[in-house]
């Protein structure tokens, strides 16, 4: 399987509700960044997919229902796959409305996700996580 098909497959899982693709695409050191600005950026890099998984995964269902990040584009780069998409779901502390586009772009090496980095509206993000 190439890069693109494995970070497709990943993302038609998470949309199932089925993190298992990602996490398992991920090499064990994995250095993981969110968008600076983004609450979630606390802790950048998040290393390890226990990290990824507790730090960032776990945050953003405990604060959002219906969590979804919606691919649109994926960019085949060879050793880096970039996927262009949007965000959504209700933030459950004030039934606001996550609507932000995101940029992701991952990083492989030898058929693992070796890094990950976010870019997105910070700024909502900020504005909305309690």
């Amino acid at each position: 399987m190439s890069n693109l098909q494995t970070i497709q497959s990943a993302y038609a899982a998470f949309g199932k509700n089925d993190p298992s693709v990602l996490f398992g695409a991920m090499a064990p050191d994995i250095r993981w960044n969110e968008a600076e600005g983004n609450p979630l950026a606390d802790r950048n890099p998040y290393v390890g997919p226990q990290a990824v998984g507790e730090g960032v995964f776990g945050r953003l269902l405990a604060a959002i229902d219906g969590f979804s990040a919606v691919p649109e584009r994926f960019v085949d780069g060879g050793d880096h796959v970039v996927v262009l998409g949007r965000y959504g779901g209700t933030m459950k502390h004030s039934g606001a409305k996550l609507d932000a586009p995101y940029c992701h772009v991952y990083r492989f090496t030898e058929d693992r996700i070796v890094s990950f980095q976010q870019y997105t509206d910070s700024a909502q993000w900020a504005r909305l996580m309690p």
